[in-house]
């Protein structure tokens, strides 16, 4: 009897605990919370990568990359960590998941390209004078090209008993961490460095373990569906469905768009059903990222607006309300480290690699001392002269390198948000870049006026946005955040880095339809497409109230009387993919 009393009380507590395991899963469910290269960076034959988990049990699991499982020798677990094993000559860039107890986990892209930079603790940093957080220990060399980088940087840091801890060979950028341990010892080695005849510049890095990309500005009382009908959402979703149905004469090809932000939380509605394998069907956008532990951050936002899922109440995705005709839309969202700007350019410089042709970049910086429209002191997101200095030799390695190796890229960039200029190089990075491949966004809002969608009146300038003629156009600033309950409406969220996304899930979409199209011609259709906001100035506004680059006539067929010329441009999203099957037809 005892025998039996025992048998039934190992069953049942073998029950409970099962019971308590699928309810510990359910509570917390299976998510990539962090991924990033570690080890030796500058190893690229095996490349290693440390894995943050959550909601992984003690029992046997499956990592599978692109679809096919790694090896168990690959895998090294401790806790909540694990840590993978890739070889390249075996391997691509693609989606990486977990999967265990029937669960899967978020998708995140795992990049092969090799360019990482390594993150400052919080106690390798400090304060300068200008009050800012900047590295104490870690810069980058960005090396002259007529100089073989890897092997040039390697003989600086042994001259200068330094170390190379990171690098983005394309770009001939080499990170190091300096023996110094206060910024005076950094800044004397700093000094030495850039005079060595061999480095172009040197870029310091200035940014918090967890500052946010770009601030947010005040939100409207109420933020309703009429903001993104201002830019004809709507109309261009229908006409995408309608002009380019499955069996039409228009075949699309599929797009990547890659987008510098930490992580979106696969726990929201907006984003519940991009678990797993994704690409198993061909037709639909997948998203890829590490997974957020709130629904209302910034990269789950600015990733709804590409591809947040419909009516659950938070966002609604413009690329996701193509799937049903779409030809797979990749979502990849990816900020490499915490490293600021340099992680942002490393991340962004992997991706291209990796095939994406749109970069999302709603982010950016001011010079300390820029002043706003109205001759004030912008006081957030401001970073010193030297680090700026250093940073615009980054960016502009980075655009002349997209114009080399790859002409058909564009990068989107926000306008900012501190009532600035956008195009002053004094002032603003990366806006103030003046080339084919960078578009700049403004923001607006709908205004108090009763009158047509098409008219000037119906919008007006968010007051926060950043301006001037640098701005290409000006789109929606105001949408609606994911939320972790299904059907509820989410807050408004407003800020030029919702409306950098709106045009360049468009861009997305018109590559989809002519893959061929350049970036100037993309501007084209993007500016002849546009309406209008504001008032006509005669080509010669104040500045306050030059919000983007005027219309042309050369953007109206060359009529000089056309009500639109002088005003500024304004998104429109049908129009624009009306014109681009237009001159799909014609090329044809």
């Amino acid at each position: 009897m005892a025998v039996t009393y025992l048998s039934t009380f190992r069953r049942l507590s073998a029950l409970v605990l099962m019971v308590i395991t699928t309810a510990a899963s359910a509570e917390q469910p299976l998510r990539v919370e962090q991924l990033q290269r570690c080890g030796d960076l500058l190893q690229l034959d095996v490349q290693a990568f440390c894995l943050q988990i959550s909601g992984l049990d003690d029992a046997g699991f499956q990592v599978s990359l692109n679809g096919t499982p790694l090896p168990a020798e690959a895998l090294e677990r401790d806790g909540d960590r694990l840590r993978i094993s890739i070889n390249s000559a075996e391997s691509q860039s693609g989606p990486l998941w977990l999967e265990q107890h029937e669960q899967t986990s978020n998708p995140v892209w795992v990049s092969l390209k090799g360019s990482n930079v390594v993150a400052a603790t919080d106690q390798e940093v400090a304060k300068n004078m200008d009050g800012i957080t900047t590295y104490v220990d870690l810069i980058s060399l960005i090396i002259e090209e007529s100089h073989n980088g890897a092997a040039e940087a390697q003989r600086l840091a042994e001259k200068y008993d330094a170390e190379v801890v990171g690098m983005i060979p394309p770009l001939n950028t080499y990170q190091l961490r300096l023996p110094a341990n206060n910024l005076d010892e950094r800044d004397a080695l700093v000094l030495r460095l850039g005079n060595e005849v061999s480095v172009d510049a040197v870029v310091t890095e200035e940014s918090g373990a967890e500052e946010s990309i770009e601030s947010e500005t005040s939100r409207p009382p109420d933020a309703d569906d009429q903001e993104w009908a201002s830019n004809r959402f709507l109309d261009a979703v229908n006409y995408y469905q309608r002009r380019l149905h499955t069996g039409g004469d228009i075949e699309t090809q599929p797009i990547r768009i890659g987008v510098i932000e930490r992580e979106v939380d696969f726990d929201t509605p907006d984003f519940a059903d991009y678990l797993g394998e994704c690409r198993a069907d061909s037709q639909r956008t997948c998203v890829y990222a590490r997974d957020a532990a709130k629904p209302d951050g910034h990269g789950t936002t600015v990733a709804g607006v590409f591809a947040a899922a419909w009516n659950e109440g938070g966002n609604s995705g413009f690329l996701r309300g193509l799937d049903d005709v779409g030809p797979g839309f990749d979502v990849i969202v990816d900020r490499n480290s915490d490293a600021g700007i340099t992680a942002n350019v490393a991340a962004s410089v992997n991706l291209v690699e990796d095939g994406v042709r749109v970069l999302n970049w709603s982010w950016g910086i001011h010079r300390v001392g820029a002043i706003d429209i109205n001759g004030k002191e912008v006081d957030s997101l401001v970073r010193s002269g030297i680090a700026m200095s250093g940073y615009e030799e980054l960016l502009e390695e980075f655009f002349l390198w997209l114009r080399e190796e790859h002409p058909d890229v564009v990068v989107v960039n926000s306008a900012g948000n501190a009532s600035s200029f956008s195009g002053s190089d004094e002032y603003r990075l990366p806006s103030s870049f003046v080339t084919d491949q960078l578009f700049v966004v403004g923001g607006h809002q709908r205004s108090d006026e009763d009158v047509q969608i098409a008219d000037p009146r119906y919008v007006v300038k968010r007051n926060a946005s950043n301006i001037d003629m640098r701005v290409d156009i000006m789109a929606a600033a105001c949408v609606r955040g994911s939320t972790a309950v299904e059907d509820e409406q989410g807050e408004a969220h407003c800020g030029t880095s919702y409306a950098t996304p709106l045009v360049a899930g468009l861009l997305a979409a018109m590559m989809s339809i002519d893959p061929e199209l350049t970036p100037a011609q993309l501007r084209m259709l993007l500016r002849r497409s546009a309406m209008t906001i504001g008032e006509e100035y005669d080509f010669e506004p104040t500045d306050a109230d030059d919000l983007t680059a005027p219309i042309l006539p050369s953007e109206r067929a060359n009529e000089l009387n056309h009500p639109d010329i002088g005003l500024s441009a304004r998104l429109d999203m049908y129009k624009a993919l009306d014109l681009t099957v237009q001159s799909l037809s014609r090329d044809r």
